[in-house]
């Protein structure tokens, strides 16, 4: 069973309470792993650690932290099937997402690097006789990253990669339900050349240790991927000391599709961009707005495509789909399918072949099982079109024109993804002016880019990562009025 200490200033520890979390297989509840559990004490220790560290760290020219981060990149791929199977075995999803995140996690960190060169000031004119005034670019210091338990390792490099290449030093604290892929990075890079106390790990709980490191006073930038629910206890716990945040929160993604869109692209890109990482990602296909003349053909093609998905381990080739990742998770989706049946939602597709089911549950009887499911509705007020769902069950509404897609779409607290399927160039440019939403996929499943700006409007948070702009995130301005008529 692998356990992992707390990483503090390039040091392994237990937490000072001496106490461990377990970490159990979403696929048959076993104990995988476990990790120390700290506490507020811990946490401020990691945060002087990281403040120690600060300025020489913010010194060094950012070419040299350039190269920190190949070598972080490079301990990454040496261990990447390894890190893999870890993620897989921790999270429940399928082997080769968790593949697909350990390279994610290796391309952000190479970006990272590659952007020492794309930090830059500015030099512009003043009033004043024989003076420049100059904006520069400058790290804030210490930062925070909080990770979702959905994609850890991506998250965590997505963080570290600009926070460390702009000169910040950071503390990063993994989601418990998901902490062992993020610690045996850490584990691994405690044999790199990375000067201690720029980056450092601690393993407890979002009660006491995140809240710790939001609140405290060394803390200068908190940057969260979590529920909007978590944002919200963030910012409240950021404002005593005016700490900057970068919050990526929870999504409710309406997917559009037009009367004259290509319906077998329309089609596969809702499954991927629905089912893919068993639902559970915040730029998910959550709701679904097919036009009236295109319904009955959608459905149909859809309907089968989602019959022919399988549920099973995340170590099985044939699978499409594993676990959900707790207990917890698999409750939530089963009261909001119940209280979306109750509101008047009918539902067109319920599990899967009944053999094959009883045949995975029988191998597998304490596996967190949820299987696909289909709903049409016929009111956008239901609980399937307004709440993040975070899972594999899908509502469908049919519309009767262009006009009432992007109105129930913008019906929402939310603001992070949208997905709009049309070959009509009116339509595109109308859903990109209209649509209440940080990134807009036209014709295309979702996936943001690394030169991309992954942001959300409204509840799905503040800031973003990813691009020049996800980089300028991490930095601040200073403005120096350099006047040199000196008699």
């Amino acid at each position: 069973m692998n356990h992992f200490k707390l990483y503090i200033e390039s040091q392994q520890r237990e937490g000072k309470t001496g106490k461990t979390s377990k970490v159990y297989s979403p696929l048959d509840q076993r104990v995988i792993g476990s990790v120390a559990l700290g506490n507020a004490s811990d946490a401020h220790d990691a945060l002087v650690a990281a403040d120690r560290a600060s300025g020489k760290w913010a010194r060094k020219p950012a070419e040299q932290r350039a190269g920190y981060l190949r070598e972080l990149s490079a301990i990454l791929e040496c261990n990447s099937e390894d890190l893999a199977r870890l993620l897989a075995t921790e999270q429940g999803k399928i082997l080769s997402e968790a593949r697909g995140e350990v390279e994610g996690a290796i391309a952000y960190l190479t970006y990272a690097a590659q952007s020492a060169r794309r930090i830059e000031g500015e030099i512009t004119t003043s009033e004043h006789k024989d003076e420049r005034l100059w904006i520069e670019r400058v790290p804030y210091g210490v930062t925070v990253a909080l990770l979702a338990w959905n994609f850890p390792l991506l998250l965590m490099a997505r963080k570290v990669g600009n926070a460390l290449v702009t000169g910040n030093t950071m503390v990063v604290k993994p989601p418990l339900q998901t902490p062992l892929t993020v610690m045996r990075f850490a584990q691994l890079a405690s044999d790199s050349s990375l000067p201690p106390g720029v980056l450092n790990f601690i393993t407890g709980s979002g009660a006491e240790v995140g809240s710790a490191l939001v609140s405290d006073k060394l803390t200068r930038l908190v940057s969260l991927t979590g529920s909007t629910d978590t944002g919200r206890k963030i910012f409240k716990a950021a404002s005593e000391n005016i700490t900057a945040l970068r919050l990526e929160l929870g999504g409710n993604a309406p997917f559009i599709v037009c009367e004259d869109a290509d319906l077998d692209k329309a089609v596969e890109s809702a499954i991927v961009s629905r089912f893919r990482n068993g639902g559970q990602i915040c730029t998910c296909n959550e709701r679904m707005y097919i036009h009236q003349g295109v319904y009955d053909d959608f459905l149909a093609k859809f309907l089968l495509r989602v019959g022919a998905l399988r549920t099973g381990s995340s170590f099985d080739e044939q699978v499409d789909m594993g676990p959900q990742v707790s207990k917890t998770e698999v409750e939530k989706l089963e009261d909001m399918a119940g209280r979306a049946s109750e509101q008047g939602a009918r539902i067109l597709y319920d599990g899967g072949q009944e053999e094959y089911i009883e045949k995975l549950l029988h191998r597998y009887p304490e596996g967190n099982w949820f299987f696909p499911m289909v709903f049409e509705v016929n009111d956008n007020r239901n609980i399937l079109m307004q709440e993040e769902i975070f899972g594999p069950i899908i509502p469908i509404l049919k519309v009767s024109s262009f006009d009432e897609a992007l109105t129930c779409a913008n019906e929402s607290e939310y603001g992070l993804s949208a997905f709009l399927f049309t070959n009509n160039a009116k339509h595109i440019m109308r859903a990109t002016r209209e649509l209440e939403f940080g990134e807009i996929y036209v014709n295309r499943q979702s996936g943001e880019l690394l030169n991309g700006f992954h942001t959300g409007h409204k509840l799905s948070g503040l800031g973003g990562e990813d691009g020049k702009h996800g980089l300028e995130g991490y930095l601040q301005k200073k403005s120096i009025y350099m006047n040199w008529d000196i008699g």
